[in-house]
């Protein structure tokens, strides 16, 4: 069962797989082409942050079980897992995708078996993908099999759901499935279910559309609670003592490279039909600007130039992903409107938008707050950065805070989705 592997795309979800290969006993060459992204990895190193994770990859590449190259390589199997990026107008960019394909062509021979685990569009494996391939003059479902099998993990926790959690493989035929099914036997100790190509795919884009409609709901009832006059935060935990009933937080918007970006693949597809589904993107996108509109009514009557103090700037907590963040977005929008803005975080190293120092980002600010609910964040030193700040406002976008501290130490504190 040890094969030789070659996994395209060496990023936050190609590395891990291609570690949990080779700690295996497979055979794997993880191919990028950010040359300083191989060259890291060949010396056992790694370029992005996962707990665990670098000891991991130090291990299997000592062990001589992994390296890295900027070409494939021929290969028993070959993984492609390269980023599928949303566009400007909200279709699937799918171009990595077409060329981590092309480049396995040369390389490719009768017994190979392709899979791909890059989150597509319904369709993209056997409309896209099997083409391609088939210029290698190579019968694809008989000489190759071909199929997609998404990941289903979390950052912050990425090795231990690889191993353990359930997984799907849709094949362009059923020896396709039956065989990549072999092959994550080898690796996954959760169920593996088989199904077709489209299945798969729209699998994919259904978990964390779910997750993300559920989101936009909680988000919409934040700003009708501030409308209202009532504590959103009161109106879930009630809610949620009902046993069929579990809304999910608001907060100041969606990011990540899934529930931001996945949902809109399914629009893509099927306008007319997924209201739902674009609705709440629309909804959870609109969020930076719901957090927009009430930081001008805290400040409305502060006629200088205004500071403004982000704590996290990622996507979710304790990790140091920014891809889709709101956050992000948030900034833009007040550097637009010509708001100063620091964001503080210590997670995030080497980035000219973050600020290290706590009091230096909080100095002479008008307002500090919340993006993130980051641990490092849940003890801050109140009594310290208020004697830095200019004015007396925090507010908070998470529910995370104790109020009662912060207002202790002489602040005003604010919540979304309370007035």
């Amino acid at each position: 069962m040890k094969k030789n592997i070659c996994i395209v795309g060496i990023g936050y979800i190609g590395l891990p797989t291609a570690a949990m290969f080779s700690s295996y006993g497979h055979k794997v060459i993880g191919v990028d082409i950010n040359e300083n992204v191989v060259n890291v990895l060949n010396k056992g190193k790694i370029t992005i942050t996962e707990p665990g994770l670098e000891e991991f990859v130090k291990k299997v590449v000592s062990s001589g079980n992994l390296s890295a190259s900027i070409v494939p390589k021929e290969s028993d199997v070959f993984i492609i897992c390269v980023p599928t990026p949303i566009n400007k107008d909200k279709t699937a960019n799918i171009e990595l995708v077409i060329s981590a394909t092309k480049s396995i062509v040369p390389v490719l021979k009768k017994g190979n078996i392709v899979v791909l685990e890059s989150t597509s569009p319904v369709g993209t494996t056997e409309e896209v993908i099997k083409p391609i391939l088939e210029n290698s003059g190579l019968n694809i479902g008989k000489d190759v099999l071909l199929g997609y099998s998404p990941e289903r993990v979390i950052p912050g926790n990425i090795i231990y759901e690889l191993k353990h959690n359930d997984r799907v493989v849709g094949g362009i035929n059923e020896k396709s499935a039956n065989e990549i099914k072999e092959l994550y036997k080898t690796i996954v100790d959760g169920n593996i279910y088989t199904t077709n190509c489209k299945t798969a795919e729209l699998c994919k884009l259904m978990e964390n559309t779910y997750r993300d409609v559920n989101i936009a709901l909680a988000n919409e009832l934040a700003m009708i609670c501030e409308d209202l006059g009532i504590n959103v935060w009161d109106v879930i935990k009630y809610c949620n003592k009902h046993p069929r009933v579990n809304i999910h937080n608001p907060g100041p918007g969606v990011g990540g490279h899934c529930l931001a970006v996945d949902p809109w693949f399914i629009v893509e597809k099927e306008p007319k039909l997924a209201k739902i589904i674009g609705l709440s993107r629309e909804t959870n996108d609109f969020m930076p600007n719901f957090i927009f509109s009430k930081i001008e009514k805290l400040l409305k009557d502060i006629k200088y130039d205004k500071k403004i103090t982000i704590l996290g700037a990622t996507y979710k907590a304790n990790i140091d992903d920014m891809r889709e963040s709101p956050i992000i977005k948030l900034v833009n929008i007040l550097e637009d409107n010509g708001y100063k803005v620091e964001i503080y975080y210590t997670f995030i190293k080497d980035n000219n938008l973050v600020n290290e120092d706590l009091l230096d980002s909080c100095k002479d600010s008008d307002l500090i707050i919340l993006g993130v609910d980051h641990d490092e964040f849940k003890d801050l030193p109140w009594d310290e950065i208020k004697k830095v700040v200019r004015g007396n406002i925090v507010l908070d976008t998470r529910n995370f805070f104790n109020e009662n501290k912060i207002k202790s130490s002489g602040f005003i504190y604010k919540l979304l989705g309370k007035m």
